[in-house]
């Protein structure tokens, strides 16, 4: 295996033979060349994860790649700063809390509890970064989102629906609305963040006026249904969207898996990376999350956190010497001289 030659001159089983063929005595032939023979074949570690590069790029599956909306937020944020200091006009200071020694300011928000109202903001505004900082090209409209062929209430749609952007504050009514109505949580919101970037990654399509609406209702749908214990049904987000059926719903589901290709596995790692990139996004847009001095309650609650973390890790390391301690009953080694021949 260390070597770069390999043995397998086909590149995939079904190159080899056909199904209705039989196998032919072997038949050696001089006028072959090196390169005919297998010889300077990729070594199989370089063949085989081909996938795993184009992966490395999709920030939906891998830990290193940057977010999308962060990317595209950078731009804007960079213009505001610009913006601002060219007209000698200093940034909007928000009143910030700092901590003293009488008393400590902490968010309510955690990697494991986000806060659902702020987090709601924040995907609401990267969905909005989304759409305003897309490709000016125009990729391909699929149908099955399209607000005009699939309409999600029973009011005209409006000739230019696919021409103004929406603002962030309607983005966040949409996306409160249901998760209000449908009662999920912030963690959701995050994993609805993950699967809306990773379709417009699989899919190559463009988030847009035209289509922002029912891409984003998909993605809640999934993400409620993966992430949630007591999922929510397709007739349920009937109710909360009166003029869509069930039908239709059903379809935007099917449809919106095959373009994932069924992949809705979201790591711990990845549920991590988006949710501190958006308090980066928070952060950079005025948007920060609500401060609150440190209560005895909640200091209780995290003193029994820290020790129940330091008692599993002082656990991890007495096993750790425990099995290291075996060596201490073995014989001191003794040198021997090398002979060189």
């Amino acid at each position: 295996m260390g070597n770069t030659t390999s043995c397998c001159v086909s590149s995939s089983p079904k190159l080899r033979r056909n199904a209705h063929s039989r196998l032919e005595s072997y038949r050696p032939d001089t006028d072959l060349s090196r390169e005919d023979t297998g010889c300077n074949l990729q070594h199989i570690s370089d063949r085989e994860n081909i996938d795993d590069l184009n992966m490395e790029f999709n920030p939906s599956d891998h830990p290193r790649a940057s977010t999308i909306f962060l990317s595209k937020s950078q731009t804007d944020v960079r213009e505001k700063r610009k913006s601002l200091f060219i007209n000698h006009h200093p940034p909007g200071q928000i009143a910030r809390k700092y901590s003293s020694c009488s008393t400590i300011f902490l968010d309510d928000s955690t990697v494991s509890q986000p806060n659902l109202k702020y987090t709601i903001k924040c995907v609401a505004l990267a969905i909005y970064y989304h759409i305003k900082n897309r490709d000016p090209d125009g990729r391909m409209l699929l149908d099955i989102f399209d607000e005009n062929l699939h309409p999600l209430s029973k009011s005209e749609v409006p000739p230019d629906y696919d021409k103004h952007n929406p603002e962030q504050k309607q983005i966040y009514r949409f996306v409160r609305t249901l998760f209000s109505a449908a009662q999920l949580t912030a963690e959701c919101a995050i994993v609805t963040l993950v699967y809306l970037e990773r379709l417009l990654t699989y899919a190559e399509i463009d988030i847009c006026p035209a289509n922002w609406k029912r891409i984003v209702l998909g993605a809640i749908l999934l993400a409620s249904k993966v992430w949630d214990d007591q999922a929510v049904w397709n007739v349920d987000y009937c109710q909360i969207l009166k003029d869509i059926t069930v039908e239709d719903m059903n379809e935007l589901e099917r449809q919106f898996l095959e373009l994932l290709q069924f992949n809705i596995n979201v790591p711990s790692s990845v549920y991590a990376k988006y949710y501190f990139d958006l308090r980066s996004l928070a952060e950079a847009n005025n948007l920060s999350f609500p401060l609150e001095p440190l209560s005895r309650e909640r200091a209780h609650k995290l003193e029994a956190i820290s020790r129940l973390c330091e008692d599993k890790y002082k656990d991890l390391r007495r096993s750790t010497r425990k099995r290291s301690a075996s060596a201490d009953n073995l014989a001191l080694p003794r040198w021997s001289p090398a002979i060189i021949s």
